[in-house]
């Protein structure tokens, strides 16, 4: 398989995916702009994903494809469809009940997750109902997840990562169809998540059946494959909760800042996740289940080899994405957000500008964290990147302190990003430190010549865009239009100087 292939496959997949959710973020923007009522649907949003983040894409991802991975190896296909039917018994049950709870305990965790929307009952209230509404979410996208780890294990990745796109349709439909009927049109988006993350697991199902793998939940703790995966879970989850309590901790923080902090912190952050799911998540998806086969031969070379190249390509496009998002902040806001007769203002672009130039600074080493850990998922170590999380945890904390009252919601954003480089950044020293990471030759000239090639790319789109204030003097259409100029003159400057330097598309494909 050609990996290059491979993950573009899922980044064309991701890209649709980001392209949808752009536009249901710009119709949020204009329809609710960013203050009180949008807060509230973020925080009740923010806590279903959260708990998605923990079960589905954290503790139980990191410890079933491995297993799955493993089974399939060396124990063939009848044994790998029982381990799935085992593993859905169980986690169906556990899915339920967190279901409920969370149902039941909604003041409660709204509460704790954003205590400063307690200042007022309506807004509190308002938050309580959507989370509701919203919480059977972690129930299908969990599921989805569980689905989505069996494909790629198959190989299969283009399905998994269609299937978002389906949950910002909903939420578009929402917006344009419910809402103006609804008698608080808010509410409608949680509706939209609800309907999103069902038609999520509607649409994988056929694909699991093409594979032979549509699983039948059997109940059944003892199984020996069920209890090695709880016993991955136990320290995945510990890992995965702690950068879930530090965005707790934030979102806690923001909903005490001034009103609209959630919503620009919202809104920065999608922009930043776009590069950041583009290239993190389809790198570390398709490079696990190649670094567990290459485990599972014991092969330390081929796996080497793999990493190597997630890291060069993860640079390659990362960190021009970066210094692009800095750069490009106002255009970028202003453009996709503001409207002259829209509710998002022309304040709410300039504080959403300071939060995305403050995640700009971490996002190489957020989406190389997305690359690094997989190294580690991959030989069933999941200890090591638990403890760099807690230390991580105590950073971004130390960095708030330091960061927030000085820039407020931006000192937030800041902190993340500088603890994701702290993660990263101690991740990829314990690999090498344990010889699972060799450096291929060359990296010294590759370091070199990406600092020049994102030297003339920065100057490229320094000047193309020009003064920040004018992007406020035109319309939207022409807006856009030089956005996409001067993003094009930026790139063209990048890969044209990568090209002048010798890099060549051929260079980066890898066969495994």
């Amino acid at each position: 398989m050609n990996l290059l292939k491979a993950a573009a496959s899922v980044s064309a997949m991701t890209l649709l995916s980001r392209i949808s959710g752009f536009v249901r973020d710009v119709l949020i923007a204009v329809t609710f702009g960013a203050g009180a009522l949008t807060d509230a649907f973020f925080v009740a949003f923010r806590i279903p994903n959260l708990l998605r983040r923990l079960v589905a894409e954290g503790a139980f991802a990191q410890a079933f494809v491995p297993v799955l991975g493993e089974y399939r190896a060396r124990q063939g296909e009848p044994a790998t469809r029982a381990l799935a039917d085992r593993v859905l018994g169980m986690l169906g049950f556990w899915l339920v009940v967190i279901t409920a709870v969370g149902v039941v305990a909604a003041p409660l965790l709204v509460y704790l997750v954003g205590s400063g929307l307690a200042r007022d009952a309506g807004t509190f209230d308002l938050t309580v109902t959507m989370l509701r509404i919203c919480f059977p979410y972690i129930l299908f996208i969990s599921l989805v997840a569980f689905a989505a780890g069996i494909l790629n294990t198959y190989g299969s990745y283009k399905a998994p990562a269609f299937a978002p796109v389906l949950l910002n349709v909903a939420l578009i439909a929402a917006i344009v169809w419910l809402a103006p009927r609804m008698q608080q049109p808010i509410v409608a988006l949680a509706w939209g998540v609800f309907a999103g993350g069902l038609a999520q697991l509607f649409f994988l199902a056929p694909f699991l059946r093409r594979f032979g793998m549509f699983p039948r939940p059997r109940w059944d703790p003892k199984d020996e494959g069920v209890i090695r995966i709880l016993k991955l879970m136990g320290p995945a989850a510990l890992g995965v909760s702690v950068a879930q309590v530090s965005l707790i901790i934030n979102t806690s923080i923001a909903t005490n800042l001034a009103q609209g902090s959630v919503s620009w912190l919202y809104y920065a952050d999608r922009l930043m996740e776009f590069p950041s799911a583009l290239l993190g998540v389809a790198l570390g998806t398709v490079i696990l289940p190649s670094l567990v086969r290459h485990h599972q031969q014991d092969d330390p070379g081929a796996y080497s080899r793999v990493l190597d190249w997630g890291l060069r390509v993860t640079l390659l496009l990362a960190a021009p994405a970066a210094v692009a998002l800095g750069l490009l902040a106002v255009p970028l806001v202003s453009t996709l957000f503001w409207h002259s007769d829209g509710a998002f203002t022309r304040n709410d672009v300039i504080m959403t500008r300071h939060a995305l130039i403050a995640y700009a600074v971490g996002l190489a080493g957020i989406v190389l964290v997305k690359v690094l850990a997989p190294g580690f998922y991959a030989r069933q170590n999941i200890r090591t990147p638990v403890k760099i999380a807690i230390a991580t945890l105590v950073v971004t904390q130390l960095l708030n302190v330091a960061f927030v009252p000085w820039l407020g919601h931006a000192g937030l954003a800041l902190a993340i990003a500088l603890g994701g480089c702290f993660n990263a950044g101690w991740l990829w020293f314990f690999m090498a430190r344990a010889r699972a990471w060799r450096p291929e030759p060359g990296w010294s000239a590759f370091l070199l010549k990406l600092a020049v090639a994102l030297y003339l790319m920065g100057g490229a789109i320094w000047f193309a865009m020009g003064r920040e204030a004018s992007w406020f003097e035109i319309t939207a259409g022409a807006r856009a239009a030089k956005l996409a100029l001067v993003i094009l003159a930026g790139g063209t400057a990048y890969f044209a100087a990568l090209g002048i330097m010798g890099f060549r598309l051929r260079d980066f494909t890898r066969q495994t």
